[in-house]
């Protein structure tokens, strides 16, 4: 599928709201100290949080922490988008370097957040700073800490950029914020992330409406939360492009986010259904290998002797998984274009196959309704056997 640039924000130095004291500090202090070695993986550090803290409250607290004071943001390369990277590449390339962007900030504190036992989000949207709409995606994370969602902006709590230079400093703004205040500052592009009761539109976003509104249909965020976990893949990329539809089109992030989750599903279905077809192609060779087997035994005028039902059920058995997959490949979706002129042959072997044993099924029909004296002359005309696909 087309790949659609998705650039992400850098952090900004006004806050939307106030900092409270750090009640975190032998927490930040027994991180600080966590061995070199420890910190080269995420498992390494999250094997260390599990180690030296019990409580969700502070276990978060240090993942936070260590993301946000031992990552820097790569201001150099803000603009450059590595498509063919996996998670795992990235959160490796990330920590070796120790520098990214919010989508590098994002990816490791939900990979260390989910291996202390936490569960997580990454949320993409978009951002207001200095009460202006942002040009860029942004990416921040979501994590339940003793059954609360709570946010956590890693790139914005760990400094600020200023004409073209990052400057370290961590901002507890962004640690554990109430989604009720971050949403004046970042909004996700599926407003189920927003974890709000009366999510608010793109519109509202733009115009600074953020506060609760109960005139609005009330929205059970944490039911529906549930519910996006238990689906399968497809089936969450469906109702996220619903809900990112629904919100308003507002701009163009949104658009492509929008546009990359309904290719994206495309592409799943796409290949889900290669899966099936090669499945049913399989079963399709069982059935003429099957069927090759009658035929050679016809071709033998039915030696040696079976019983009349053994060769009622040598050809029924390859008619009726032949029969299957005819119905079952009318259900297969979309192949795209590339398997499309092998998708059609497919059908029309299949189909082919099917009439060859309906032609031998009747004729044991018709020779098991005879007198084995007029049977033996019903072997003037010999069969030949079908090709499996390839």
């Amino acid at each position: 599928m087309k790949k659609t640039l998705i650039l992400f924000t850098l952090l900004f130095t006004i806050l939307s709201f106030g900092q409270s004291p750090n009640k975190f500090e032998a927490v930040d202090a027994k991180m600080i100290i966590i061995p070199a070695r420890s910190a080269v993986r995420t498992d390494g550090i999250a094997s260390y949080i599990n180690d030296n803290f019990k409580s969700e409250s502070d276990k978060i607290r240090a993942a936070f922490f260590w993301t946000a004071s031992n990552i820097s943001y790569d201001v150099s390369n803000m603009y450059s988008v590595k498509y063919d990277e996996t998670v795992q590449d990235k959160i490796a390339r990330t920590l070796k370097s120790k520098k990214g962007v919010c989508s590098n900030y994002a990816e490791v504190l939900n990979d260390i957040t989910k291996k202390i036992g936490i569960q997580s989000h990454i949320i993409e949207g978009y951002n207001k700073q200095n009460g202006k709409i942002t040009n860029l995606a942004h990416a921040w994370t979501a994590a339940k800490v003793d059954n609360k969602w709570c946010l956590f902006d890693a790139t914005w709590g760990s400094g600020y950029v200023n004409n073209g230079r990052f400057s370290k400093k961590l901002n507890d703004a962004y640690f554990k914020a109430d989604p009720n205040q971050l949403i004046s500052s970042h909004i996700p592009f599926d407003y189920l992330w927003q974890f709000l009761n009366y999510p608010i539109t793109n519109s509202e976003f733009y115009e600074g409406k953020v506060q609760i509104n109960k005139s609005k249909k009330y929205f059970d965020f944490k039911n529906e939360i549930t519910k996006y976990n238990s689906l399968p893949e497809t089936d969450q990329l469906f109702e996220s492009a619903q809900r990112i539809e629904k919100n308003g089109l507002k701009n163009a992030m949104i658009v492509e986010r929008y546009e990359f989750k309904k290719g994206k599903l495309a592409s799943i279905r796409k290949n889900n259904n290669i899966e099936k077809l090669n499945a049913l192609v399989n079963e399709m060779n069982y059935a003429v290998a099957m069927l090759n087997d009658f035929i050679h035994y016809r071709n033998n005028k039915f030696k040696p002797t079976f019983s009349d039902n053994e060769i009622s059920n040598m050809i029924a058995a390859p008619k009726e998984k032949l029969l299957k997959c005819q119905k079952e490949i009318y259900e297969i979706g979309d192949v795209g274009n590339a398997n499309a002129a092998n998708f059609s042959l497919i059908k029309k072997t299949l189909n082919k196959t099917l009439a060859q044993a309906e032609e031998h099924d009747a004729f044991v029909k018709e020779y098991l309704g005879k007198s084995k004296l007029i049977r033996k002359t019903m072997f003037s005309k010999m069969s030949f056997a079908t090709s499996r696909l390839k």
